[in-house]
């Protein structure tokens, strides 16, 4: 732990708390903002990653150890997990159209997807979990079973019950 003014109990009191994390904060704030806007490729997105690291190590300060590394580890988790959400919204956006294509085209197109997400939302949990992680995230089967702590047969079942659930959902008509 950085150094600071001790309380009774021999632990940095409030006071020295907050010096030495503003001492923290002064040292490294730059250096992490670059690590996460090199992982992220965004500086806003950066900066809020930091600062999310920096209330993490203020809320956990009585156990950690080391809040230079906690405090960088959390930004990198922070960056992976950006990363991860960025590539979940990439998959959900509805298809682009071809270049002057009908404009009643894409509202038809947005009407599909909405129609796929509604009809998702109505199958049970387990059914729409492993749909939703083979179709959308792109995993196998061996993958999915690990993901949920199933069996591969499970994920096989499931699977297959919610497609056919999926498409009479969807031909039913509204």
């Amino acid at each position: 732990m950085m150094a600071g003014m001790a309380g009774a109990d021999g632990m940095p009191g409030e006071t020295g708390r907050d010096e030495t994390f503003a001492a923290l904060h002064r040292e490294h704030y730059e250096q992490l903002v670059r690590l996460a806007r090199f992982l992220v490729d965004d500086r806003g997105t950066g900066e809020e990653l930091v600062q999310d690291a920096f209330v993490r190590v203020y809320r956990a300060w009585s156990r950690v150890e080391d809040p230079v590394r906690y405090v960088r580890r959390a930004v990198v988790n922070g960056a992976r997990s950006q990363l991860r959400h960025r590539a979940v919204v990439r998959r959900y956006a509805p298809p682009a159209l071809p270049p002057g294509a009908p404009a009643d085209e894409e509202v038809v197109v947005r009407s599909q997807h909405a129609d796929v997400v509604d009809a998702l939302g109505t199958l049970p949990r387990r059914q729409r979990e492993c749909l939703v992680l083979r179709y959308y995230l792109d995993l196998s089967e061996a993958d999915i079973a690990t993901t949920l702590g199933i069996s591969r047969g499970s994920v096989k079942s499931h699977a297959s019950r919610g497609l056919t659930a999926l498409g009479r959902r969807l031909e039913e008509p509204t």
